[in-house]
């Protein structure tokens, strides 16, 4: 059972943050709004990544793939629902509450492979579905829309907000209510009995089974949290861009989303929100680098592709000998050294 102070504490944690969400949406201009929301969505598949991989130890290099499953399954949806005329404002809810079932199912069919592999079996596993999953949807072109993707219709803000409402902070007022929404309720999973589960799992597989642990059940339901989790972020994705395609989904956003959890700090949903927050940041970093440079189309479209997971790299290794628990295990550390040097 979760006590009922640390489930207020997250109660006060969840409110605070709203407050400085909603603080500054009207503080900053449209595309930091946008990329406040971008950030949020992020944050889903990173928290999601940090439960399966940070907690319960199981590696996955296929979240990118479920992330375009959710973003699919919202495009499909919303599309239907525009088809049928409708225009209630709570049917954009439905479409994530759709992808994020449809992702659970598909994470519940990968746990239960996940759950006799280990190491580089399961590595291979979810790798495999980091490039099954954009592959289908190239194939399956009349549904999916090939190369060239979907797109997501979605209703404007809504009327009561004003005419002249910025739609950039809509989205980050709407990514940001889900995300945190979610937050709470990993937060509260956490530290559960079952978050318990979780990292005796991932601790020592053989002590957790003679504790009474179902170790492949809890590794199964891991998976599904985590799944769940990356398909609320693809579906946020799909809403905030507003299209979907197999390009925006590739296995070089897998390999980022797991570089991120490490970098932010593994095991952490702080470490997943310094996480998320990089996957924003950096194209944005690379494309000033770029701007710094004279150099042609051609190079410059090849740089800046290959450029972030280069960058990304080089910051892995540089935490991992500098701060080896990540940018938030850093802060953890300064944080209680300095009582220590005023006492």
């Amino acid at each position: 059972m979760l006590g009922r102070s640390t489930l207020l504490r997250h109660l006060g944690i969840t409110l605070v943050a709203a407050l400085l969400l909603l603080a500054a949406t009207y503080g900053l201009e449209p595309f930091r709004n946008f990329q406040l929301a971008t950030v949020a969505a992020y944050l889903c598949a990173t928290a999601g990544l940090t439960v399966l991989t940070g907690l319960n130890g199981q590696l996955s290099l296929g979240h990118g793939a479920l992330m375009a499953t959710g973003a699919y399954t919202v495009a499909l949806t919303q599309t239907r629902i525009a088809d049928s005329g409708a225009t209630s404002g709570w049917l954009l809810a439905v479409s994530l509450l759709t992808a994020v079932l449809v992702t659970v199912a598909v994470g519940a069919v990968i746990g239960l492979a996940a759950a006799r592999l280990r190491g580089p079996y399961l590595a291979g596993l979810t790798l495999a579905v980091a490039v099954v999953v954009p592959a289908v949807a190239i194939t399956f072109d009349e549904m999916f829309g090939g190369e060239q993707g979907l797109s997501v219709p979605v209703e404007p803000p809504p009327l009561g907000l004003g005419p002249y409402f910025p739609y950039e902070r809509w989205q980050a007022w709407l990514a940001g209510a889900v995300t945190l929404l979610t937050m709470l309720l990993l937060a509260n999973l956490v530290r559960s009995r079952f978050g318990r589960s979780l990292r005796a799992v991932r601790d020592d597989e053989i002590a957790a089974r003679l504790a009474g642990i179902h170790v492949a059940r809890t590794q199964v339901l891991a998976f599904v949290v985590s799944a769940g989790c990356a398909g609320l972020g693809g579906g946020l994705l799909a809403v905030l861009a507003q299209s979907v395609s197999p390009g925006a989904f590739s296995l070089t956003l897998s390999l980022f989303l797991l570089m991120a959890i490490v970098i932010g700090g593994l095991g952490s949903l702080a470490g997943a929100v310094w996480g998320a927050v990089l996957l924003v940041a950096l194209p944005d970093l690379t494309h000033s680098l770029t701007e710094l440079f004279t150099l042609s189309p051609a190079v410059a479209q090849r740089w800046e592709g290959n450029l972030p997971l280069a960058i990304f790299g080089v910051t892995l290794i540089v935490v991992m000998i500098a701060a080896p628990g990540g940018i938030q295990g850093l802060l953890t550390r300064i944080g209680r050294a300095l009582p220590r040097r005023r006492r």
